[in-house]
């Protein structure tokens, strides 16, 4: 029997209720997933059922939305937040995380937070969805990964001010995010012998110490110093000559220096079914590229391609187990 997914419900005044409801419509044959959270925030008319064991999921998933029920504080107004909801929203962040470790689940794919609304009625700390499933699964590091059909992109740093990567790239960083990164082609992507792309931090890569010097003094040196263990690395390469179609057929991912050098590109390539994966974690997460929606929510615009394709790379990656 196969094990579902075990998809976060997320933000419940955003556009994660009715994406999910999309998704299932879509993929409720191929690939079936639980709905973890309140049934109440579904869109009116979604059919679904409540389950107590998820081995019930494939049966029930043809005809209907499985959930796994958390009886959320309040109802759900589109677009408008309720921090009284802010708890609930990590109970099932955390419900997930247990499916998945547990076995019941096959993976965890995630719907979009409001890291706000989570300050603001639940203290949350972390800054983001990916740091806080590190902390729940005990992990130092984890790597963010943006994956689609057109490319694979890591940042080695993620949610700082530009001002602070080059104090914050170090070498260490830098080698366990290609370290982290190789593993995770290898395992969860089904690549035997992964070609990762180094980007540069500086225009052209420093253009010999010219444009900054980090090439030449750290980035450079550490890249032909590593000992790759099934996996080739190459770098640095100018980053803006490392995105065309020609480059990005001679490697399977490109680590990038900081979060916009990452993003631009396949946001610009692939917007749509842009997906956010988790290396480093014990299990496997997947999440949509976008966040809540809170402008569009309740309209019945918003569109689930980058869900669906979040729920299918899950369902891929633990294939590839």
């Amino acid at each position: 029997m196969t094990r579902p997914i075990a998809l976060s419900c997320g933000e419940p005044a955003g556009i994660g209720p009715e994406i999910a409801a999309k998704a299932w419509e879509a993929l409720r044959q191929t690939c079936p997933f639980v709905y973890v959270g309140d049934a109440r925030h579904l869109p009116k008319g979604t059919p679904f059922e409540r389950i107590e064991d998820l081995t019930q999921a494939q049966g029930v998933s043809e005809t209907a939305l499985p959930v796994v029920q958390l009886d959320f504080a309040a109802d759900r107004i589109a677009g408008r937040l309720d921090p009284t909801n802010a708890p609930n929203v990590i109970d099932a962040i955390e419900l997930g995380v247990s499916l998945v470790q547990s076995g019941a689940a096959s993976a965890l794919c995630t719907a979009p937070i409001h890291k706000q609304a989570l300050i603001d009625g639940a203290g949350f700390t972390y800054p983001g969805h990916t740091e806080f499933l590190a902390a729940l699964a005990g992990c130092e590091r984890v790597v963010m990964m943006l994956a689609s059909d057109e490319l694979r992109v890591v940042p080695a740093t993620i949610h700082i001010p530009l001002s602070r990567v080059p104090t914050e790239l170090t070498p260490e960083v830098l080698s366990e995010t290609i370290a982290i990164t190789a593993r995770g082609l290898q395992r969860q992507f089904g690549i035997a012998h992964p070609r990762i792309a180094v980007a540069g931090l500086n225009p052209h890569a420093g253009e010999g110490g010219k444009m900054g010097r980090e090439e030449m003094d750290w980035i450079a040196p550490l890249l032909s110093e590593l000992t790759p263990d099934g996996y080739t690395v190459t770098g640095p390469h100018p980053a803006d000559t490392l995105f065309h179609a020609a480059a990005r057929a001679r490697y399977d991912a490109a680590i990038a220096m900081y979060h916009d050098q990452a993003l631009i590109p396949i946001k610009t390539l692939d917007f749509d079914r842009g997906v956010n994966v988790t290396l480093g974690l014990p299990f496997i997460r997947t999440s949509p590229d976008h966040g809540t929606a809170l402008d569009i929510a309740g309209d019945g615009v918003a569109n689930p391609t980058s869900l669906i394709e979040a729920l299918r790379m899950a369902q891929q990656m633990a294939g590839s187990e």
